[in-house]
């Protein structure tokens, strides 16, 4: 994988860790200290998922070698429309409330729920032989930045843009799913 699709990859897996943020952000106004801390708790577990989805991709990878293209392309397909859906659907009552619960077991449990979609993109990682540690060092570290700058800008830009980052990552991942697929099926040099 190149480092321009790594820095794409990386930015649209932290971009529901930033609209987290930006709407924990909007709720309060932590300070630097507690924006950072939440930056690093959403940056360590982005990190943490793909490499267990990436796990379990290498234990399947043998048995489905002639068709690991189209499952990488399916699942980033899957992730990215899930993210341009919840990125186009109006806000509801408990995404409302959701911000307002700023505990250390809130933080974590938010910063897990966003990172389930890293799990299935490690998963088609592991069938095209991608340097997995790499890939999570730059998810993880890229979510830490997004995240720690979602908190802290959250007030200002309220919400509505956190939800567009979300749309645009998912569109990305769609992007890089079809770079793979074509890739891999001789259209793209490769």
């Amino acid at each position: 994988m190149t480092p321009g699709a790594i820095a794409i990859l990386s930015l649209s897996m932290s971009t529901d860790a930033f609209a987290a943020a930006v709407g924990r952000g909007a709720s309060h106004r932590p300070a630097v200290k507690d924006a950072v801390k939440a930056g690093l708790v959403f940056g360590v577990i982005e990190a943490i998922t793909p490499l267990i989805g990436w796990g379990l991709g290498i234990i399947a990878a043998g048995l489905v070698e002639k068709v690991d293209h189209w499952i990488a392309f399916t699942l980033l397909l899957i992730v990215g429309g899930k993210m341009i859906w919840e990125g186009v659907q109006p806000r509801g009552a408990a995404e409302d409330e959701a911000p307002r619960r700023s505990g250390p077991w809130a933080l974590v449990a938010t910063a897990v729920g966003t990172s389930i979609d890293a799990a299935a993109v490690g998963v088609g990682l592991a069938f095209i032989g991608a340097n997995i540690w790499v890939i999570a060092a730059s998810i993880g570290f890229t979510t830490f930045v997004l995240t720690t700058i979602g908190m802290l800008i959250g007030k200002a830009v309220g919400t509505r843009f956190g939800k567009t980052a979300e749309i645009i990552g998912g569109v990305a991942l769609i992007g890089l799913g079809t770079a793979i697929l074509l890739e891999h099926l001789g259209v793209l040099g490769g």
